[in-house]
């Protein structure tokens, strides 16, 4: 298959960086505030650093980018894109809903993706053309159509007042059976498995979303900006179920 190297590999070392962080918490980890105010650890750099020297050894040419600095130019055309903690705050209070992201970009889209559940053990990964899995699992996205029988998750909530999306979410929620916020990835991938119908993330960056996207969009599931478009670049994303994107993007005014 095209992409089963780095598919294994990509799992290998999100298990490995996983198992990293949660040894790291128990001895107790340094923590920072970056200049928005996230945080940091010690482990969220070391993770990193593993994953990144992984890649390296094994796929030379290939570039990365890390959020916590990793960077290499690529010589191949491809680039890995990593977040070696998604949700550090999660993570530090034992809340089980962080993961190890990775994901590998090839010319302007992904290839590959993984995302891996520390805390419960679960793994996500899908490749393009492959399909998507959790641990062997084949998943696949919900079949709704009727709004009123949906179930959303949001995040970034705590956002809300103020930002330019509040309107049209909130008018959205109104109109669902349901909203769940379980945080962030897991709410993607819950997209991804079919327990979950639509995902709306207004703030996010590239090392959140490159992963997330290959593994919903392989399970079935639609991945798309508010502006419309379908980048992990625009600082946001919505994943739905196909028989709701259509509502969706009225509702949210995403074209």
């Amino acid at each position: 298959m095209a992409w089963e190297k780095e598919l294994e590999m990509a799992r290998e070392l999100a298990v490995r960086a996983g198992e990293t962080a949660l040894r790291l918490r128990e001895r107790g980890v340094a923590v920072q505030a970056k200049a928005d105010f996230s945080l940091v650890s010690e482990a969220d750099r070391e993770c990193e650093r593993l994953i990144v020297a992984g890649l390296e050894e094994k796929f030379p040419d290939d570039g990365v980018l890390g959020e916590e600095g990793g960077v290499r130019p690529s010589r191949s055309g491809r680039r890995w894109i990593i977040d070696p903690i998604d949700g550090t705050l999660d993570y530090l209070r034992g809340i089980p809903v962080w993961s190890v992201l990775i994901a590998l970009e090839q010319g302007d889209d992904v290839a590959v993706g993984v995302c891996h559940l520390a805390e419960t053990g679960q793994t996500y990964y899908a490749a393009r053309g492959m399909g998507a899995y959790r641990d062997g699992i084949r998943l696949e996205a919900s079949r709704a159509s009727r709004p009123a029988e949906a179930v959303v998750c949001v995040n970034a909530l705590h956002k809300a007042a103020g930002a330019p999306w509040r309107e049209n979410v909130i008018g959205l929620m109104g109109r669902v059976r349901a909203v769940r916020c379980f945080g962030g990835c897991l709410d993607a991938m819950m997209v991804a498995a079919g327990r979950v119908d639509v995902w709306i993330e207004p703030e996010a960056r590239e090392w959140d979303l490159a992963a997330l996207k290959v593994i919903a969009t392989e399970a079935g599931a639609s991945f798309f900006n508010l502006d419309g478009r379908a980048s992990i670049y625009a600082g946001n994303c919505v994943i739905a179920a196909r028989g709701l994107e259509r509502w969706v993007r009225l509702q949210l005014g995403a074209g």
